[in-house]
């Protein structure tokens, strides 16, 4: 390869670095092994043997091929061996059985290697854009993300984030929500993955629990100043999501702080996620306490809770027991999510009705064993007057 277009390759290897950030040393590193293989093809080395090494002078561009040969005292395979008389002309300290490194100049090697030079320059290239923007976007998991919906077919979305393409499941979407081609929408990055060839791909979702969670931060700012903390969330896409909240400062409301003055703070994610309900209630580590603003906007009466097995009673009155269950369960559901407890709600009407039960049971067992009682009390009177009878 001639030294000026060297020149000018080590001349995109430096503006390269400085541009897009990909290291002038790893280039010629990879441009080095290239070389090697290349000249292993091109003469009829053994591509496993360790006989060739290719230098490059990341200055000049210039190439340097070494033949690595083993010193002996009667050449056999010049490719491979070296007299000792002549080793000694380079290294005056070399012996039989050391490794030297004689210069070679191949002819039309240049050719081949200015061929290659570009080839592997422009895949390197290529990779490390990958792996850069791999690494970007790694670092942005668990974060938010906008883009334009490129495709939107019903089972997926494929989002447009500038510098590579988002992916949203329909496991992923909210079942609620329709995409269109064009439409700016924003996601949670769930996953960074390598897709075909390596080239990354972002797993995004607008479902999952988090998502809710990041907006919160997004919009309160004592959210993200940690002043406010987000202790759990529980959430139906689409339909309702409950969110508790925790201050340690006792002047700050955090359930107020988070819903804003006339409900605009919590409006803007409710807007976001296209009308879906949220409930945000003060977290409480009184498990009675938590599991009763949990149950929100149900109004509870009692919850008796059992420690060892995470289960609560919950009471409530009658006309609040379908409130407290919700459509289809949804509100007792995603209040057990958000807590973490197992809950069994109850009317007062059916707690009587337990309780009444369980009373007249009670009575019942105590009237048998008294019957009981005055049987065997019967049964000795008999027996005593048949014992009067015979000794008569």
């Amino acid at each position: 390869m001639k030294n000026d277009e060297m020149k000018e390759l080590i001349s995109v290897m430096d503006e390269l670095e400085k541009e897009k950030g990909i290291s002038k040393d790893y280039l010629v590193a990879a441009l080095e092994e290239a070389l090697v293989k290349a000249y292993k093809q091109n003469f009829d080395v053994d591509e496993a043997s360790d006989t060739v090494r290719v230098s490059i002078d990341r200055n000049t561009g210039s190439i340097h091929i070494f033949a690595i040969k083993e010193v002996v005292k009667t050449l056999a395979v010049p490719e491979l061996e070296i007299s000792l008389a002549e080793a000694k002309k380079t290294n005056k300290s070399a012996k039989v059985g050391d490794k030297v490194e004689v210069e070679v100049k191949p002819k039309d090697f240049g050719r081949i290697a200015a061929q290659k030079a570009k080839q592997v320059v422009v895949q390197k290239i290529r990779e490390a854009e990958k792996e850069m923007v791999f690494s970007e976007f790694n670092n942005k998991k668990g974060e938010i993300v906008s883009g334009l919906i490129q495709k939107a077919d019903g089972k997926i979305v494929v989002m447009d984030l500038g510098k590579l393409e988002g992916v949203m499941p329909l496991k992923e979407q909210i079942p609620t929500e329709h995409y269109n081609v064009n439409d700016k929408i924003k996601g949670y990055v769930l996953e960074v993955e390598r897709g075909l060839k390596g080239t990354p791909q972002v797993i995004v979702s607008r479902s999952h629990p988090d998502f809710v969670r990041k907006l919160f931060e997004f919009e309160i700012p004592e959210i993200y100043e940690g002043l406010i903390e987000i202790k759990s969330v529980s959430r139906d896409p689409g339909s309702r999501s409950k969110v508790a909240v925790y201050s340690k400062d006792e002047n700050i409301d955090p359930v107020g702080s988070c819903v804003g003055q006339k409900g605009v703070r919590i409006q803007n994610i409710i807007n976001e996620l296209n009308g879906e309900k949220i409930d945000v209630i003060e977290w409480n580590e009184d498990p009675a306490i938590y599991i009763a603003a949990a149950l929100l906007p149900a109004q509870v009466m009692a919850v008796d809770i059992k420690e060892e097995e995470k289960f609560a009673q919950v009471i409530v009155p009658d006309d609040q027991l379908s409130l407290a269950i919700g459509k289809s369960g949804q509100n007792a559901r995603l209040a057990a999510r958000l807590t973490n407890w197992k809950i069994d709600i109850k009317s007062e009407s059916q707690i009587r009705e337990i309780i009444m039960a369980a009373q007249n049971e009670a009575e019942n067992e105590a009237d048998v064993e008294d019957v009981e009682e005055v049987d065997t009390v019967v049964e000795e009177i008999v027996d005593e007057e048949d014992k009067k009878e015979d000794e008569e």
